[in-house]
């Protein structure tokens, strides 16, 4: 071999030992199209282990392997770019999917580029360089599909012209634009850092690229409304061009949410205040007074102002048996009896229910008290008076004692059948025969028993309903429908006394 001959010789050696440890796929033809050598990244990127598996020649390329750009509209046989070189044609940047005829799975993506290089010394070398996009594409797919996918609104603004390149269906659906309507669109024509105090810090903040904190803001709708948000901005690349991802979580039902409520603690707050009947707001645990409105005031003769702060028994309630604990542990209670002191040293009597309620996100009760002293007043002298009158009923009517007995209160529509029925037939007739305003004599001769065995009736039936006077068996009786106008029962057999 002459000096001249070796000389492209070593320069080829020269030149394969620089590109073989670079991470582009290189391959260099021979000046008749020949492959005359890969290093091992274009092995690897076309999962051949050896030089001879990529066919030779670009027509034995084309054998076995498959071209098509990225529309997948498959490449000529002549526009291959092994076939391209051979041709002594340098062409830039062609994007290409690489497929193999031998395994339908095998896909890459590649970025394609061809030179010619002529030397001094008259070496030509034809250049194939080949980069790997296939993780990029992947990477890019899978942003797309999420980016579409995703329920958040979103939108992606390009920085170099600040105009919008992607919308998704969450943005479109918010908002109720067409997405003509967005895309290509500038951000000041559709503005999504509206609203807040902070708005010339996120504009600016787009504007150099820079990250946009969470921040609530305003967009406007299609139609003209406005919808309140929270917005944040990430820098991004798409396609090698820096973007700005704005993100947004809609507020409008939140915003709904939040109004309703404070609507609703509002009329609370007016019917608490303008209440007749005395009302204490208290802590859930405690009872410990929150808040109080006028009519308490008035009853226990002190101020709003000074009861917060202090509790119920504080105040002069003396709370039924489990007031506290039942509250605590989330319990209702409905009409319970119970006492509450005033400012002259007397008592009230008062029926008091209280409610776990929730306000502003703690657990409350709510307690309010029926004052019922006179009632309670009432009750006691009519009972009294019942009591004296049935001490000699002989002068009133039927009808006359039968009123008395209701007086109390009035029968209710249903009757306690459990009650009713630990008392035996003759023991309701005994009852029944009282209620119409007979003595134990006048029992007697109705029933013709002997007046020992009417009182012997008498005292069971005191013990079964739990009272001590004839007057208070009355209005059990009366509460409980017996009048002494049922019909007699038959059981078939005679009554035993």
């Amino acid at each position: 071999m002459t000096a001249n001959a070796a000389a492209p010789h070593a320069h080829r050696q020269h030149l394969q030992s620089i590109i073989a440890g670079l991470n582009e796929g290189i391959i260099l033809l021979e000046a008749n199209g020949a492959i005359a050598w890969a290093n091992a990244s274009a092995l690897s990127l076309h999962g051949a282990d050896k030089l001879e598996d990529l066919g030779g020649t670009p027509s034995g390329y084309r054998k076995r392997y498959t071209l098509t750009y990225r529309n997948r509209r498959r490449v000529a046989a002549r526009q291959y770019p092994l076939d391209r070189l051979a041709a002594a044609e340098p062409f830039e940047d062609l994007l290409l999917n690489l497929g193999r005829k031998d395994d339908e799975e095998f896909l890459r993506n590649v970025r394609a580029r061809g030179l010619n290089l002529e030397s001094g010394d008259g070496a030509d070398y034809r250049v194939l360089i080949l980069h790997d996009q296939t993780g990029q594409i992947n990477a890019e797919e899978r942003f797309e599909r999420t980016f579409g996918a995703n329920p958040a609104p979103a939108l992606i603004c390009r920085l170099s012209d600040l105009r919008y390149v992607k919308v998704n269906q969450g943005f479109l659906e918010m908002t109720g634009y067409a997405r003509d309507a967005v895309l290509g669109k500038s951000a000041y024509e559709l503005d999504v850092l509206d609203g807040g105090d902070d708005k010339e810090d996120a504009v600016a903040r787009l504007n150099e690229g820079q990250t946009i904190p969470q921040r609530e803001g305003v967009v406007k709708l299609a139609d003209g409304g406005e919808r309140f948000v929270i917005v944040a901005g990430q820098p991004i690349d798409m396609h090698g061009e820096p973007c700005m991802l704005l993100t947004f979580i809609d507020l409008e039902a939140r915003k709904r949410t939040e109004l309703a409520l404070r609507e609703s603690e509002e009329r609370f707050s007016k019917a608490f205040r303008l209440a007749p009947v005395p009302m204490a707001l208290c802590e859930g645990d405690n009872l410990g007074v929150l808040d109080v409105n006028d009519a308490f005031a008035a009853a226990i003769g002190a101020d709003a102002e000074n009861c917060i702060g202090q509790t119920l028994s504080g105040l002069g309630l003396q709370p039924y048996e489990g007031m506290a604990a039942g509250l605590k542990r989330g319990e209702s209670a409905r009409n319970r009896e119970a006492a509450l002191a005033t400012p002259d040293g007397g008592q009230l009597d008062c029926l008091v229910s209280a409610e776990p309620v929730m306000i502003g996100g703690q657990r409350r009760a709510l307690v309010v008290m029926q004052d019922i002293t006179e009632r309670k007043r009432s009750e006691t002298e009519l009972l009294t008076a019942i009591e004296a009158v049935m001490q000699d009923t002989s002068w009133f009517s039927r009808g006359i004692i039968e009123k008395l007995a209701q007086l109390r209160q009035p029968a209710p529509a249903t009757r306690d059948v459990a009650e009713l029925a630990q008392l035996t037939s003759r023991e309701r007739e005994v009852l029944g025969l009282m209620c119409q305003g007979h003595d134990d004599d006048g029992i007697a001769r109705s029933l013709k028993l002997s007046r020992n065995t009417v009182r012997n009736h008498v005292a069971t039936i005191y013990s079964k309903i739990g009272v001590h006077r004839r007057s208070a068996a009355i209005v059990w009786a009366r509460d409980r429908g017996i009048t002494g106008h049922e019909p007699a029962r038959r059981t078939g057999k005679r009554q035993k006394d």
